[in-house]
């Protein structure tokens, strides 16, 4: 049975992700950053009908809680196959690049940038004994530095002083990534699952969290002639599903 790790799993697009892929007969860890609620949650799905699934404490802010997590999944599965770095902060709009306190952008950085380094790096040793390994770094369109050069873009006007930036770096990141590991039989892509309603905007988003997390499973669940190194959007219309950085 493979085994995937999602972080940020207890609400939202991660928890459906964690649905599906339980679906498809996969064991998932559902990262949570309160072990209560997550085995709370955990407790629903298998009242659900969901199997294979197991809440286990990461806060991608906190490096111990990574390494606890990362012994845990060692002592239970020897390995890690799929990482889908999901978990995500954002301090709302509007955000302006002239007032935002650099207090609040190093926050949002530190969870949506550098949890994903945290994250990927403490679990590399076991990615790599798996014989398909995948990561998939949930962004964002915002983080297309492209698509906010162009004023006939639909999300345009939407500038974010701490959200946009870090979804950028994450692109920028998962590039690097990719590249480092090309020679191994490693998939690392940046996926978008569109915008979506959720908590995080108050639902204004037209996506359901059901077609997001399909989209991110589709892209992630992929064989070896897939590629890797790019930038996967549900927002661009095109069959190819490919966004400019």
């Amino acid at each position: 049975m493979r085994s995937v790790l999602i972080t940020g799993a207890s609400r939202s697009i991660g928890l459906e992700t964690a649905k599906q892929l339980s679906k498809k007969g996969l064991f998932v860890y559902l990262g949570s950053r309160n072990i209560e609620k997550g085995n709370s949650i955990v407790k629903e799905l298998y009242d659900n009908g969901f199997n294979n699934i197991k809440a286990i404490e990461i806060d991608v802010t906190n490096l111990d809680t990574i390494v606890d997590a990362k012994n845990i999944v060692e002592r239970e599965q020897g390995k890690l196959d799929i990482l889908i770095n999901n978990a995500g902060i954002s301090k709302g709009f509007p955000e302006s690049v002239l007032t935002t306190s650099i207090k609040d952008i190093q926050e949002v950085f530190d969870t949506n940038y550098f949890g994903i380094i945290r994250v990927t790096q403490t679990f590399m040793e076991l990615l790599k004994k798996s014989e398909n390994p995948r990561i998939s770094n949930i962004t964002s369109g915002l983080g297309s530095l492209n698509l906010h050069s162009d004023p006939n873009w639909k999300y345009y006007n939407v500038k974010l002083a701490s959200y946009v930036p870090s979804k950028a770096l994450v692109n920028a990141y998962t590039i690097l990534l990719a590249y480092e590991l090309k020679d191994l039989p490693f998939k690392v892509n940046a996926i978008d699952p569109g915008y979506t309603a959720t908590d995080f905007n108050h639902h204004s988003g037209p996506g359901t969290v059901e077609s997001a997390a399909s989209f991110i499973v589709k892209h992630t669940l992929t064989d070896e002639n897939a590629p890797t190194g790019k930038f996967f959007s549900n927002d661009i219309e095109d069959k190819s599903e490919v966004s400019p950085w």
